[in-house]
Protein backbone atom coordinates (compact mmCIF):
# COMPACT_ATOMS: atom_id res chain seq x y z
CA UNK A 1 0.00 0.00 0.00
CA UNK A 2 1.50 3.14 -0.86
CA UNK A 3 -1.17 5.59 -0.10
CA UNK A 4 -4.24 5.25 2.55
CA UNK A 5 -6.75 7.84 3.45
CA UNK A 6 -9.44 7.14 5.99
CA UNK A 7 -12.14 9.97 6.39
CA UNK A 8 -9.89 12.91 5.76
CA UNK A 9 -11.67 16.07 5.90
CA UNK A 10 -10.10 19.50 5.57
CA UNK A 11 -12.21 22.09 6.76
CA UNK A 12 -11.85 26.25 6.05
CA UNK A 13 -12.89 28.72 9.32
CA UNK A 14 -14.45 31.65 6.99
CA UNK A 15 -15.34 34.86 8.62
CA UNK A 16 -15.28 38.76 8.33
CA UNK A 17 -12.23 38.93 9.55
CA UNK A 18 -10.68 40.30 6.62
CA UNK A 19 -12.66 42.93 6.43
CA UNK A 20 -11.87 44.36 10.00
CA UNK A 21 -9.45 46.47 11.73
CA UNK A 22 -7.64 44.76 14.58
CA UNK A 23 -8.97 46.75 17.10
CA UNK A 24 -12.73 45.96 15.55
CA UNK A 25 -11.99 42.28 15.73
CA UNK A 26 -11.24 42.53 19.65
CA UNK A 27 -13.97 44.34 20.47
CA UNK A 28 -16.34 41.73 18.13
CA UNK A 29 -14.60 38.93 19.78
CA UNK A 30 -14.68 40.21 23.01
CA UNK A 31 -18.90 41.17 23.06
CA UNK A 32 -19.16 37.69 20.97
CA UNK A 33 -20.32 39.21 18.34
CA UNK A 34 -18.15 38.15 15.47
CA UNK A 35 -19.38 35.31 13.30
CA UNK A 36 -16.97 32.39 12.03
CA UNK A 37 -18.45 29.63 9.92
CA UNK A 38 -17.26 26.43 8.67
CA UNK A 39 -16.99 25.03 4.99
CA UNK A 40 -15.32 21.67 4.51
CA UNK A 41 -13.56 21.90 1.32
CA UNK A 42 -13.58 17.79 1.82
CA UNK A 43 -15.11 15.55 3.82
CA UNK A 44 -15.24 12.08 4.63
CA UNK A 45 -12.51 10.92 2.04
CA UNK A 46 -11.32 7.63 1.48
CA UNK A 47 -9.69 5.01 -0.50
CA UNK A 48 -6.16 3.32 -0.89
CA UNK A 49 -3.88 3.25 -3.90
CA UNK A 50 -0.88 0.57 -4.35
CA UNK A 51 2.46 1.02 -6.25
CA UNK A 52 1.95 1.10 -10.13
CA UNK A 53 -1.97 3.07 -9.41
CA UNK A 54 -2.99 6.08 -11.93
CA UNK A 55 -5.54 7.43 -9.98
CA UNK A 56 -7.78 9.92 -11.81
CA UNK A 57 -9.61 12.05 -9.67
CA UNK A 58 -13.07 13.95 -11.09
CA UNK A 59 -15.35 16.80 -10.54
CA UNK A 60 -16.77 19.64 -11.18
CA UNK A 61 -14.76 23.24 -10.20
CA UNK A 62 -15.37 23.26 -6.60
CA UNK A 63 -15.65 19.83 -6.08
CA UNK A 64 -12.75 19.48 -3.49
CA UNK A 65 -10.10 18.01 -6.39
CA UNK A 66 -7.00 20.34 -5.67
CA UNK A 67 -7.94 20.71 -1.88
CA UNK A 68 -7.19 17.24 -1.81
CA UNK A 69 -4.07 16.73 -3.61
CA UNK A 70 -2.37 19.54 -1.37
CA UNK A 71 -3.42 17.07 1.73
CA UNK A 72 -2.08 14.06 0.10
CA UNK A 73 1.21 16.01 -1.16
CA UNK A 74 1.82 17.45 2.32
CA UNK A 75 1.16 21.06 1.75
CA UNK A 76 -2.42 21.17 3.83
CA UNK A 77 -2.53 19.05 6.85
CA UNK A 78 -6.60 17.70 7.00
CA UNK A 79 -8.59 18.69 9.80
CA UNK A 80 -9.61 14.96 10.72
CA UNK A 81 -9.18 11.31 9.60
CA UNK A 82 -6.39 9.01 9.13
CA UNK A 83 -3.63 9.27 5.87
CA UNK A 84 -0.49 7.69 4.99
CA UNK A 85 1.43 8.16 2.22
CA UNK A 86 4.67 6.11 1.68
CA UNK A 87 7.36 7.23 -0.70
CA UNK A 88 9.03 10.17 -2.37
CA UNK A 89 6.81 12.89 -3.93
CA UNK A 90 7.00 15.00 -6.34
CA UNK A 91 4.13 16.99 -6.89
CA UNK A 92 3.21 19.51 -9.43
CA UNK A 93 -0.28 21.78 -8.76
CA UNK A 94 0.05 25.49 -9.90
CA UNK A 95 1.66 26.66 -12.78
CA UNK A 96 4.65 28.41 -11.63
CA UNK A 97 5.10 27.74 -8.11
CA UNK A 98 8.66 27.74 -6.96
CA UNK A 99 10.08 29.25 -9.64
CA UNK A 100 11.71 32.84 -9.69
CA UNK A 101 10.08 35.17 -12.20
CA UNK A 102 13.22 37.03 -12.35
CA UNK A 103 15.92 34.13 -12.67
CA UNK A 104 16.13 32.73 -16.56
CA UNK A 105 14.87 29.62 -17.43
CA UNK A 106 18.32 27.50 -16.56
CA UNK A 107 18.66 29.39 -12.92
CA UNK A 108 15.26 27.68 -12.34
CA UNK A 109 15.82 24.84 -13.55
CA UNK A 110 19.16 24.28 -11.21
CA UNK A 111 17.48 26.12 -8.48
CA UNK A 112 13.89 23.61 -8.87
CA UNK A 113 16.80 20.40 -8.77
CA UNK A 114 18.26 22.00 -6.19
CA UNK A 115 15.37 22.32 -3.72
CA UNK A 116 14.29 18.02 -4.88
CA UNK A 117 17.94 17.69 -3.27
CA UNK A 118 19.56 16.70 -6.07
CA UNK A 119 23.23 17.58 -6.79
CA UNK A 120 24.98 20.04 -9.27
CA UNK A 121 26.30 17.17 -10.82
CA UNK A 122 22.98 15.51 -11.28
CA UNK A 123 21.31 18.42 -12.25
CA UNK A 124 24.70 19.00 -15.43
CA UNK A 125 24.14 15.76 -16.86
CA UNK A 126 20.08 15.91 -17.25
CA UNK A 127 19.74 19.41 -17.60
CA UNK A 128 19.94 19.19 -21.42
CA UNK A 129 17.34 16.36 -21.06
CA UNK A 130 14.77 18.49 -19.11
CA UNK A 131 15.03 21.47 -21.64
CA UNK A 132 15.03 19.20 -24.67
CA UNK A 133 11.68 17.60 -23.42
CA UNK A 134 10.07 20.70 -22.40
CA UNK A 135 11.23 22.10 -26.02
CA UNK A 136 12.31 25.49 -24.52
CA UNK A 137 16.20 25.34 -25.85
CA UNK A 138 15.61 28.97 -27.68
CA UNK A 139 14.61 30.40 -24.04
CA UNK A 140 17.54 29.31 -21.72
CA UNK A 141 18.96 32.29 -20.78
CA UNK A 142 15.36 34.01 -21.18
CA UNK A 143 13.75 35.23 -17.57
CA UNK A 144 10.98 32.92 -16.34
CA UNK A 145 8.62 35.44 -16.23
CA UNK A 146 8.37 36.42 -19.47
CA UNK A 147 7.41 32.02 -20.44
CA UNK A 148 4.00 31.87 -21.29
CA UNK A 149 2.12 29.81 -18.80
CA UNK A 150 2.01 26.45 -21.38
CA UNK A 151 5.95 26.87 -21.45
CA UNK A 152 5.84 27.14 -17.29
CA UNK A 153 4.19 24.13 -17.38
CA UNK A 154 6.11 22.33 -20.13
CA UNK A 155 9.30 23.32 -17.59
CA UNK A 156 7.62 21.82 -14.81
CA UNK A 157 6.77 19.00 -15.40
CA UNK A 158 9.67 17.91 -17.32
CA UNK A 159 11.65 18.82 -13.91
CA UNK A 160 8.87 16.47 -12.00
CA UNK A 161 8.99 13.74 -14.24
CA UNK A 162 12.85 13.48 -15.25
CA UNK A 163 12.95 12.03 -11.60
CA UNK A 164 10.94 9.22 -10.76
CA UNK A 165 9.60 9.62 -8.09
CA UNK A 166 7.45 7.00 -6.33
CA UNK A 167 4.15 9.07 -6.26
CA UNK A 168 3.77 11.76 -8.86
CA UNK A 169 0.96 14.70 -8.33
CA UNK A 170 -0.79 16.34 -11.33
CA UNK A 171 -3.59 18.85 -11.40
CA UNK A 172 -4.24 19.91 -14.62
CA UNK A 173 -0.95 19.81 -16.05
CA UNK A 174 -1.61 17.72 -19.32
CA UNK A 175 -4.58 19.95 -20.43
CA UNK A 176 -1.74 22.78 -21.11
CA UNK A 177 0.18 22.49 -24.74
CA UNK A 178 -0.47 21.44 -27.81
CA UNK A 179 -1.31 18.18 -28.93
CA UNK A 180 2.35 17.02 -29.69
CA UNK A 181 3.20 17.88 -26.08
CA UNK A 182 -0.11 16.28 -24.62
CA UNK A 183 0.64 13.20 -26.55
CA UNK A 184 4.50 13.35 -25.39
CA UNK A 185 3.29 13.95 -21.99
CA UNK A 186 1.10 11.05 -21.95
CA UNK A 187 3.88 8.50 -23.32
CA UNK A 188 6.46 9.63 -20.23
CA UNK A 189 3.12 9.54 -18.27
CA UNK A 190 2.68 5.36 -18.85
CA UNK A 191 6.73 4.95 -18.65
CA UNK A 192 6.73 6.48 -15.04
CA UNK A 193 3.23 3.62 -13.97
CA UNK A 194 5.17 0.60 -16.24
CA UNK A 195 8.53 2.00 -13.47
CA UNK A 196 5.60 1.58 -10.45
CA UNK A 197 5.25 5.07 -9.78
CA UNK A 198 1.66 5.84 -8.41
CA UNK A 199 0.07 8.82 -9.80
CA UNK A 200 -2.61 11.09 -9.04
CA UNK A 201 -4.08 13.21 -11.70
CA UNK A 202 -6.65 15.72 -11.74
CA UNK A 203 -8.19 16.79 -15.37
CA UNK A 204 -12.01 18.18 -16.66
CA UNK A 205 -10.82 15.65 -19.68
CA UNK A 206 -12.49 12.49 -19.39
CA UNK A 207 -11.55 10.69 -22.20
CA UNK A 208 -7.78 11.57 -21.28
CA UNK A 209 -8.63 9.79 -17.61
CA UNK A 210 -10.47 7.25 -19.42
CA UNK A 211 -7.15 6.36 -21.24
CA UNK A 212 -4.63 6.91 -19.08
CA UNK A 213 -6.11 5.96 -15.04
CA UNK A 214 -7.16 2.35 -13.78
CA UNK A 215 -9.02 3.77 -10.97
CA UNK A 216 -10.93 7.11 -11.10
CA UNK A 217 -12.46 8.54 -7.33
CA UNK A 218 -15.33 11.67 -7.98
CA UNK A 219 -15.60 14.13 -5.77
CA UNK A 220 -18.61 16.58 -5.42
CA UNK A 221 -19.25 19.59 -3.42
CA UNK A 222 -16.15 17.79 -1.20
CA UNK A 223 -17.97 14.55 -0.66
CA UNK A 224 -17.14 11.11 -2.07
CA UNK A 225 -19.63 10.24 -4.62
CA UNK A 226 -17.19 6.81 -5.78
CA UNK A 227 -14.28 5.23 -6.16
CA UNK A 228 -13.07 2.06 -7.94
CA UNK A 229 -12.73 0.51 -11.49
CA UNK A 230 -12.23 3.38 -14.12
CA UNK A 231 -14.89 2.68 -16.78
CA UNK A 232 -17.45 1.88 -14.14
CA UNK A 233 -17.16 5.32 -11.92
CA UNK A 234 -16.71 7.59 -15.33
CA UNK A 235 -19.45 6.23 -16.55
CA UNK A 236 -21.76 6.80 -13.51
CA UNK A 237 -20.37 10.56 -13.39
CA UNK A 238 -21.05 10.95 -17.00
CA UNK A 239 -24.77 9.83 -16.75
CA UNK A 240 -24.79 12.25 -13.33
CA UNK A 241 -23.48 15.06 -16.21
CA UNK A 242 -26.09 14.54 -18.51
CA UNK A 243 -28.55 14.38 -15.86
CA UNK A 244 -27.72 17.34 -14.26
CA UNK A 245 -27.11 19.64 -17.55
CA UNK A 246 -30.68 19.48 -18.84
Amino acid sequence: MTIKLENIGIRYIVGDFRNLGIKDFVIQKVKKQYNVKEFWAVNDISFELESGDFLGIVGNNGAGKSTLLKAIAGIMTPTKGRMEVNGAVAALLELGAGFDGEMTVRENTFLRGALMGYTRGFMNETYPEIISFAELEEFEDRPFKQLSSGMKTRLAFSIACLVRPEILILDEVLSVGDGAFKAKSEARMKEIIANGATTIFVSHAINQTRELCNKVLWLHKGKQMAFGDTDKVINEYENFLKKHSK
